[in-house]
């Protein structure tokens, strides 16, 4: 191929995934080449000069990806690397983000979002050499956090993004969902780790209360003010201000949190003298801000100021597929030390699969609590939930009750694998058999033809 072609370097230490990348890139007209371990990458590279490296994380090789992304980054530290990864976590997503990894993508991907992904590190690596970025500080976090959706992968690469930031942060979702693991974990992986962590629910106190919380007080400033107090944004220094339930604050409060977002500075109640302060501000709520400003419960321009970055925590039964992970979790969590842990029945993880869970993932969490602490026999049996998961099922959305009218529609009429089936027959029995040009008709290569010969039973 021409040496003027984008050339991509794939890693992974399975075939067929090389196999299929290296075809698809080439169809797009890219120069490819595949390796199936780090250390044979590295060698690669000694000798070519890849535009991009896109490469699977876990191998079962000296060098995983997140490694071979640690020596690129030292010794090619121009080439953006796309890591893949069928195990999704906070942890490795931090971590690959802060490495200088230029995106995380997650099995199983869709081939049209791997393209535009690398096609966005190509225009990268062409137009300056600002990929370069800082590796992480050397401490790794625990955050509580559990997904392998794609929404949570989504959220895992946003909290690395904006953790070395300092602009005001707004996470939105239902009660349970975890905003505030999401506040601490940017917290925790930002520069001001250290500093303290401070978290004040909005709705939880009265606005004297709340205002004297936030803001501080002087001595004498209203009855029981027998001394001087501190006010949050004091307290938190040069860490994180977490503002939970932030919709329910009154009109009065809002005017003074957004003169401490606008000049960073605050006054006791009571005080005349403003105090400068350094915290960072995240909010959060399981309401829609958007929605209040429009009913004029909300001020707009506070809104705006919190709103500078967004993250949206899907609730629970949008991302069901992470279930079984965090009961595997929780049971670890919530198992008394040196007992071991208890073994859910399949059919108690089937209810738990299909409960609506209005209480998101605190609502699993007291679920799993109750059932490992009433248990004796070490397997969780439907008997060992509340009467309201093993009766109670969700009703059906209008998309679900949308696909029961298709399926009845289209009952009785063959699956697309089966007529992908019989087109591959009818080719092949147009062209005698002839390989070579089946695939040419069909627009695959003669290893896909092979590949779809073996998946149906089809022997040539």
């Amino acid at each position: 191929m021409s040496r003027e072609l984008p050339r991509i370097l794939i890693v992974d230490d399975d075939a067929v995934t090389c196999e299929l990348l290296c075809e698809v890139f080439q169809r797009q007209g890219f120069n490819v080449h595949f390796e199936q371990s780090g250390d044979a990458a590295l060698a690669v590279m000694t000798t070519q000069n890849p535009d991009v490296i896109v490469s699977d994380i876990r191998m079962k090789t000296r060098l995983d990806g997140l490694t071979l992304l640690d020596h690129v980054r030292r010794q090619y530290p121009r080439t953006p690397v796309v890591l893949m990864t069928a195990f999704g976590s906070i942890e490795t997503a931090i971590r690959a983000v802060k490495q200088g990894a230029f995106d995380y993508i997650s099995k199983p991907f869709k081939m049209d979002a791997v393209i535009s992904t690398v096609r966005r590190a190509l225009v990268t690596q062409s137009a300056s050499s600002s990929a370069v970025r800082k590796e992480a500080d050397d401490y790794e976090l625990t955050s509580g956090l559990v997904g392998r959706n794609p929404e949570m992968l989504a959220i895992y690469k946003m909290i690395a993004c904006v953790s070395d930031a300092l602009a005001p942060v707004l996470v939105t979702g239902e009660s349970g969902t975890g905003k505030e693991l999401i506040a601490r974990a940017i917290h925790g992986n930002g520069p001001r780790h250290a500093e303290p962590f401070v978290a004040v629910n909005c709705g939880a106190l009265a606005e004297t209360l709340l205002e004297s919380e936030l803001f501080g007080h002087v001595k004498g400033s209203f009855t029981g003010a027998i001394g001087n107090k501190r006010g949050i944004f004091e307290v938190a220094e040069e860490g994180t201000v977490l503002l939970d339930e932030i919709s329910e604050t009154s009109a009065a409060l809002q005017v003074r949190l957004l003169r401490v977002l606008q000049e960073r500075e605050v006054t006791p109640v009571g005080g005349n003298t403003a105090i400068k302060v350094q915290a960072r501000v995240i909010a959060a709520s399981n309401r829609d801000l958007d929605e209040l400003c429009e009913q004029g419960v909300f001020r707009r321009d506070l809104f705006y100021r919190l709103n500078v970055i967004n993250i949206h925590v899907p609730p629970l039964r949008e991302r069901r597929d992470d279930i079984p992970l965090l009961v595997a979790h929780l049971l670890r969590r919530h198992t008394p030390d040196g007992q071991p842990s208890s073994v859910v029945e399949d059919t108690t993880l089937e209810l738990l699969n299909t409960y609506a869970w209005p209480g998101n993932v605190r609502e699993l969490e007291n679920v799993i609590e109750r059932a490992i602490t009433l248990n004796r026999s070490g397997r969780i049996t439907p008997e060992d939930l509340p009467a309201r998961v093993r009766i109670n099922q969700p009703a059906k959305t209008n998309d679900e009750r949308k696909e029961d009218d298709l399926a009845d529609l289209f009952a009785g009429m063959p699956s697309l694998e089966e007529i992908e089936r019989r087109y591959l027959l009818h080719v092949l029995e147009a062209t005698g058999g002839n390989r070579s040009r089946a695939a040419e008709i069909i627009g695959i290569s003669r290893r896909t033809i092979y590949r779809m010969a073996a998946r149906f039973g089809i022997e040539f």
